[in-house]
Parts: structure tokens; sequence; C-alpha cells
């Protein structure tokens, strides 16, 4: 059986987004993977997988949220900008708790962040981890991020450390938000720990750790840990085509927007379903043609 889905998995510290991808082709016996954002290996959390030919929708994903929940620690700096790194300096970090809500609202909406060196960014084709190790600082640009909500969860002002929870979008680095929020309270900051609660729609609660997957595979019911593609793509209306709609559509036939029942055209894409309730993948209505064409099939 050909396996096609998202597997929501729970990555544990230590690991890379490739390395998750890496045991899990041994388990699955299966090359085709791919997975929706990366998570440094301090980080823990979720980490949805693409399956199968699920793996096409890697640069189609409309929904790019993420949710973390995040450790810090306030009076250093450090190389990586969490605790694992070089400590290059260490300040007094005398912070009352009003004085650090002070600082937050600068972190919220759309901000300007700079990509950390240790991060895997390219320029000029390198990435800056590999110059970071290469004992290499370079000039980076400033990037806009959106960051939809930063809370404070917990904080002890006597040794200043906290828990911070951030909604944010594509790109966007905690650690960075971190260290950019010590130097708004001049003593520095670092990051000591995080883990992604939420992505792309799905949670821990989804989430499956290496050996539930094994089992399941050991049982043959891997099948059943899948959530279906579709499930990506539920910003987008469905249109379902009847069933000599759906030969055309499968052959590769541009469908005349004029022909299809119950169409949306001013939505930006459609979910496709054949006439058998399968999941094609997605169209969008072209108006200078007339047609629905296929954005991708999945």
């Amino acid at each position: 059986m050909d396996l096609s889905g998202i597997l929501v998995m729970n990555k544990p510290q230590g690991f890379t987004s490739f390395d998750v991808i890496g045991k899990l082709r041994g388990i699955l016996r299966m090359r085709r993977l791919g997975h929706t954002g990366t998570l440094d290996p301090m980080a823990e959390g979720v980490l949805p997988v693409l399956v199968g030919t699920a793996a096409k929708a890697c640069d189609l994903l409309p929904d790019e949220t993420k949710v973390y929940r995040a450790g810090f620690r306030l009076g250093t700096v450090t190389d990586t900008q969490d605790s694992t790194g070089t400590v290059l300096e260490t300040h007094p970090a005398a912070v009352s708790e009003h004085e650090l809500l002070r600082v937050l609202p600068q972190f919220s909406g759309d901000i300007q962040q700079i990509p950390p060196m240790y991060s895997a960014v390219q320029i000029n084709g390198k990435r800056l981890y590999e110059l970071a190790r290469a004992g290499k600082e370079i000039e980076r640009q400033a990037r806009t991020v959106h960051v939809e909500q930063l809370d404070l969860l917990e904080y002890d002002a006597d040794n200043g450390t906290g828990t911070i929870r951030i909604v944010c979008g594509k790109g966007t680095y905690v650690r960075t938000i971190l260290h950019d929020i010590g130097q708004a309270l001049h003593c520095g900051a670092v990051m000591t720990s995080l883990q992604r609660t939420a992505a792309c729609g799905f949670t821990l609660a989804q989430a499956y750790g290496f050996a539930e997957v094994q089992q399941a595979a050991d049982e043959n019911r891997i099948a059943g840990l899948l959530i279906p593609t579709d499930s990506l793509f539920t910003v987008y209306p469905a249109l379902h085509l009847p069933e000599r709609e759906s030969v055309l559509y499968r052959n590769g036939v541009k469908l005349r927007l004029d022909q299809l029942k119950n169409l949306q055209s001013d939505a930006a894409a459609f979910r496709v379903y054949g006439s058998d309730g399968s999941f094609f993948g997605l169209a969008y209505p072209d108006a200078a043609s007339e047609c629905l064409r296929i954005l991708k099939n999945l």
C-alpha cells in the first residue's frame, strides 16, 4: 500500500529535522518524506512530516503559523543566542517583571530581525552556521518577520529566568527575539529551552514519538497514524467534480469555469476532489483562459 499523508512527530532534543527524516526513512522503509519547517537540535515538539505524495506540498502550505514555548535567562549573551553557545558577555540582571513586560510589545507585529550567525540561512551559497563554525561573522540584512502574539508565562525576578509563549510566522527565530529582548533591557538574554507546541494547524496532542511509530510499523498500521493531506488546505473551498469531469481532470484536460457548478470563482485556489471523494490536489481559476488550472496534484 502506498502511504501518503501527514505524520505529526514530537521531535526529541538532540535531533535535527533532517535527522528525524532519516530515522523515519528507516522505520517506514521509504524515501519520499519531507518536513514543514526546521527545528534546531535543542528544540523539541511538533514537526509535521509529509509522507509520500504529500511531500509535494512543501512549497504550498497556506498556514505556516508556529507556536512556541521558550525558556530564557537574563544576564548572559552567547554566540548562538541560546544556552548551548559560548558565553560572550555577562551582566547583572536586576530586571523587574514590570520592566520586562514594558519591552515585550516592541517584539509583536511585523518586526525587523537579523538572522543569527548560527542559522541555516544562505548568503552567497554558504550557510551562516558554516561561517560561524569557521570563526567568521558577516553582515546580515534584517528581515521582516511577523509575531502574532508574545506572552510572558512565568518570570522569577530573583534569578532572571522565565518562560514566554510566541505565536509567529515563517522564518522567525525565537532565540533572536529573546536575544533582542535582552538587548532592550541592557543585560542580555539567552534561550534555555524551546518547545514547538503547534505548527501548520497541528498540535502536540496529535504528535507521535519514534517508539510509537516503530510499533505501528511493526504492526502494519502506519496508515492509521497519518492525517489526510487535504487537511493542510482547509482554508481553500472544496470543489467536487462529477464523474465525467473527474476523468477529464485526471487526464490533464483544462475544465472551463462556466461548466463547473457551485464554483466560487473569487477563491485563490480550490481543494479538488473526484466523484469518488478522493483528493486530487489544488487548482486555481484562471480568469484569462476561463479555465481551471492545476496548481499541483497530490
